[in-house]
């Protein structure tokens, strides 16, 4: 068994010049790298929570890495199953329930992948890698809720 280790480096940016004096003195914008990464994420919360809706929210990148692992062992497989993939789009979509303490917790992820595939023959067995694919995934593997697929693979318009 290999073990891997991943670390990020989180800024909060949002110190108004009075701290966290009260909730609605400061604001959630964060920044997350990496010191071998070229992009920096601009991130803050939720705009429920008093977060700037042009930044990415914590639940959002969520959807984002389970979306993107999904994929990436999705590819795989089909690379591996002789499947060629032309075009992958999902728009992933999770419920988070709010408890009445303020805590919460997410309670279902559905991914939504629509497949492109090199012809009609592949069709059925890119759909059914899917499954295969959540079972590989690392992150729905670490999530507590049911991660759900409604995902359909279709040949390329201009091929057979």
């Amino acid at each position: 068994m290999k073990t891997h280790h991943y670390k990020t480096t989180l800024n909060w940016t949002g110190n108004l010049g009075q701290g966290t004096t009260n909730y609605k003195a400061y604001n959630r914008n964060h920044t997350i790298n990496h010191d071998q990464k070229s992009q920096t994420i601009l991130a803050s919360a939720d705009p429920m929570f008093l977060g700037d809706p042009s930044r990415y929210n914590p639940e959002e990148l969520l959807l984002a890495s389970i979306a993107s692992c999904h994929m990436l062992w999705y590819l795989h497989l089909c690379a591996t199953n002789h499947i060629i993939v032309t075009n992958y789009q999902d728009q992933p979509e999770g419920t988070m329930q709010e408890n009445t303490n303020g805590s919460g917790q997410f309670t279902n992820v559905t991914l939504n992948p629509k497949v492109q595939v090199q012809d009609r023959n592949m069709v059925d067995k890119a759909n059914q890698l899917h499954h295969q694919a959540n079972q590989m995934c690392f992150i729905a593997r670490s999530c507590n809720f049911p991660i759900t697929h409604n995902a359909f693979a279709e040949a390329s318009p201009s091929q057979p």
